[in-house]
């Protein structure tokens, strides 16, 4: 009975040991959520994003992880369904426990989410250009506010350099982010005197395949004087676009397109031949060169043949929603570590002026107050290797401007989060 006793209790005991040493395992880890689409129309975009954010991890994991933890990714799939966002997020926030979450790519996403993270005091890090409008305690904005590149980028179309356009196609998928942008830009074209008459709009739904119409109507408007065709088109819509702006024979030298929503990654299933001198408007470009771009690149490549990253592991392409991803998530252990802690209110209060050395060749700032990043504009032009070549730049980092000075009553709304979303 005694050696029983004895087993009985050395079991026990043995149990636990390994309970305890489960929990301290447990604590010993920092749970990151990833909340990009890994299925439906938006996958061409955000897997990649997904992936990025996992090689950060990866990165910094390696050097020592963050306050002595490693950190540990959630990752979950929303499908390009914009409800199911908010579910996640929920989820990675409520019931995974995550200190933070990197993810969201439409403005629809991220409206979608934006309710579950202020509710519920989470951390998010949005890493996509989008329409601004929108100021929250609880996220930060890594890619570009319209004056950081939409509004750019249509100066450069209507300067000399640029081919000085007198008329403009305004052509998006139909949500938040493509309408709001081109209320913007609608409203800037009309201060600089073009007439409503010059400007032509056109909404897709998402997963539009059929742009033989749009196309034709484009050509029909551009005989009326120099044209060029901004596009918000987003996902893999861009694909038959293109596709189809190469059948009509449209040219860049003739009717350029710029985009907002394309990049390396979204060339990838096309023939750029057609399509070489298009423009792409962004903050950052694979081709840029500088030492921190090739390290980039070059840890990128090796981390994609090490996975076996579809597409990636054979020719490994960067593109600047990535950059932005890089960016958040080192300026987010860089404040974690300020704040010596992963509370939310601690690290937004520390992410107030990090800085750090981006790819794109600058050392980008977060504003002090506005929650967006300090950041260069670049406009790329598609050479025939579905690369960029930069054909204009800012000479250095952009402050935002969330609240675009071309709405009216913008100039009375402060630059900074009032507490809950603005």
């Amino acid at each position: 009975m005694n050696r029983r006793g004895t087993l009985t209790t050395l079991a026990a005991s043995m149990a636990l040991g390994l309970g305890l040493s489960s929990q301290v395992l447990a604590a010993d880890t920092i749970k990151v959520g990833v909340l990009h689409s890994l299925s439906g129309t938006m996958a061409i975009s955000e897997t990649v994003l997904k992936d990025t954010v996992l090689m950060a991890i990866d990165d910094i994991n390696a050097k020592g992880g963050v306050l002595g933890k490693k950190l540990e990714p959630v990752v979950v799939d929303p499908a390009s369904n914009w409800p199911l966002f908010a579910e996640k997020a929920k989820q990675l926030i409520t019931q995974d426990k995550v200190a933070v979450v990197f993810g969201c790519w439409t403005s629809v996403s991220r409206k979608s989410v934006l309710p579950v993270f202020e509710q519920n005091n989470g951390l998010l890090f949005y890493p996509v250009q989008y329409e601004g409008e929108e100021l929250s305690k609880n996220v930060f904005y890594t890619g570009a506010a319209p004056n950081q590149q939409a509004i750019p980028a249509v100066e450069y179309l209507m300067s000399k350099e640029g081919g000085g356009a007198k008329r403009f196609v305004l052509l998006g998928t139909d949500y938040v982010y493509p309408r709001t942008t081109n209320k913007i830009l609608r409203a800037f074209l009309k201060s600089k005197g073009v007439k409503e008459s010059d400007i032509m709009e056109t909404y897709t739904p998402f997963g539009h395949s059929d742009y033989q119409t749009i196309v034709a109507d484009v050509k029909k408007f551009s005989t009326g004087g120099k044209t060029a065709v901004i596009s918000t088109i987003n996902g893999d819509s861009n694909v038959p676009f293109y596709k189809e702006l190469g059948n009509a024979g449209l040219k860049a030298k003739d009717v350029p397109v710029v985009a907002f929503s394309v990049g390396e990654e979204e060339l990838r299933g096309v023939d750029t031949k057609p399509l070489v001198g298009h423009l792409a408007a962004w903050n950052y470009f694979m081709s840029v060169k500088n030492p921190t771009n090739t390290a980039f690149i070059t840890q990128w490549g090796a981390y994609a043949k090490a996975k076996n990253i579809a597409g990636h592991k054979d020719k490994p392409l960067t593109n600047d929603p990535m950059e932005a991803t890089w960016v958040g998530i080192h300026m987010w252990k860089q404040a974690v570590e300020k704040a010596k802690s992963t509370d939310t209110d601690k690290v937004i209060a520390a992410m107030a002026g990090q800085t750090f050395a981006a790819p794109d060749g600058f050392t980008v700032k977060m504003d002090e107050k506005n929650h967006h990043l300090h950041k260069p504009v670049m406009v790329g032009e598609i050479k025939g290797d579905g690369q960029f070549s930069v054909v204009w730049k800012t000479k250095g980092p952009i402050k935002a401007q969330p609240w675009s000075p071309y709405i009216d009553g913008n100039d009375k709304k402060k630059d900074e989060p009032n507490g809950k979303s603005s």
